[in-house]
């Protein structure tokens, strides 16, 4: 059972230190859920996008995904859906409960002290910091897993990638759309 020991302590450090959002988690979640080897970088990349599919945030979503596939490919449990769940239940809440707690408690302190030179400078520091996470998450998900091994591949990706942020950024689609027609030609071109 020390793989949902292992599970926790690694989505506290992300539930305490995932400032900025999802894409902003995105290298500490890496970081602290594909180096141990409980999911590939492919599994990673396959987690992101459906995270983005899906309703909530990228945080919670792949804390239930992973605590549900960690404990499965485990030795130290048995190979049931039951661990599966156990852990997805485990690592959504661990990961959901320091932000509670930092926003339920900081929130009064800010309100408090919002005029504060020091509490302005925390922020400020804050904003580029987050920005960077952000950009590395950029980096992280450019790899050949999202982007094919091949030349032909790469083109296709890069030319769907583009297209899609052509049509996001000049039109008024709806991203709902967009996602369902980058799927199928994404079923179509590989």
């Amino acid at each position: 059972m020390m793989i949902y020991l292992k599970l926790i302590w690694s989505y506290l450090k992300i539930g305490f230190f995932g400032f900025g959002g999802g894409y902003a988690m995105l290298a500490l979640i890496e970081n602290e859920i594909v180096s141990p080897g409980w999911i590939t970088e492919k599994m990673f990349t396959d987690i992101v996008a459906i995270s983005q599919m899906t309703p909530g945030p990228i945080g919670i979503n792949s804390a239930t995904y992973i605590g549900y596939v960690a404990p499965m490919h485990s030795s130290e449990t048995l190979n049931s859906p039951l661990w599966g769940i156990l852990g997805s239940i485990i690592c959504t809440l661990v990961v959901i409960i320091p932000s509670f707690l930092l926003v339920r408690y900081a929130s009064h302190y800010i309100r408090r002290h919002r005029d504060s030179v020091a509490i302005k400078g925390i922020f400020n520091g804050l904003r580029p910091v987050v920005i960077g996470l952000i950009a590395s998450a950029a980096l992280i998900l450019m790899n050949g897993e999202n982007f094919g091994h091949t030349s032909p591949e790469v083109i296709k990706s890069i030319a769907l990638a583009v297209a899609a942020l052509a049509v996001t950024l000049f039109t008024k689609t709806h991203p709902i759309l967009i996602i369902i027609c980058a799927g199928a030609a994404g079923y179509i071109l590989f």
